[in-house]
């Protein structure tokens, strides 16, 4: 009898652990969560930040400067498959997140951190290599810009805030 009672509890622990893993994988399956929105860090269990200079992801704008209103092209291109990612304009001077997207690829899906449309995510675990995006400035000046992603590999390796050269806003004195 003892032994049968051990092997049930080995079951049924073995059951609780596979389905909370199998629920935190889903629930980051269709994108960031909202407690990602300040410092771009996925909140998987146990996952191994790389760094930043070692990645395989570039963020490329073909534009050095930008006007208020204006709609700027992000292209983000990878050598490798990913399947999660996180995309935000902030500024220069605050590091506040700027800005709506207004174009994404698909498996991509909007998320609200500060204002509607202001961060764009994976809305699926499918991999991912090259995306193209179109970003609108605000109507007021906000001053340079940066794009900024962080990228899961897998569940366990992950980039964060991989970014991009400087955009600067054009008629500043």
């Amino acid at each position: 009898m003892e032994d049968g009672g051990r092997a049930h509890t080995a079951i049924v622990g073995w059951a609780c652990t596979t389905l909370c893993l199998v629920s935190c994988a889903a629930a980051f399956s269709q994108g960031a969560s909202l407690s990602a929105c300040t410092d771009m860090m996925p909140r998987h269990l146990r996952v191994q930040l790389h760094s930043s200079n070692n990645n395989y992801v570039t963020v490329h704008i073909n534009m050095s400067f930008y006007f208020p209103g204006d709609k700027v092209p992000v292209t983000v291109r990878s050598t490798r498959d990913y399947m999660g990612f996180m995309l935000q304009a902030r500024k220069v001077s605050n590091n506040e997140i700027a800005g709506t997207f207004i174009f994404l690829p698909p498996g991509s899906k909007l998320l609200t951190c500060f204002e509607d449309g202001d961060t764009v995510t994976h809305s699926d675990k499918s991999l991912k290599r090259n995306l193209s995006f179109v970003w609108k400035a605000p109507d007021q000046p906000i001053g340079d810009i940066k794009f900024f992603i962080s990228i899961v590999q897998s569940y366990f390796v992950y980039w964060a805030k991989i970014e991009s050269a400087v955009v600067a806003q054009g008629g500043q004195n």
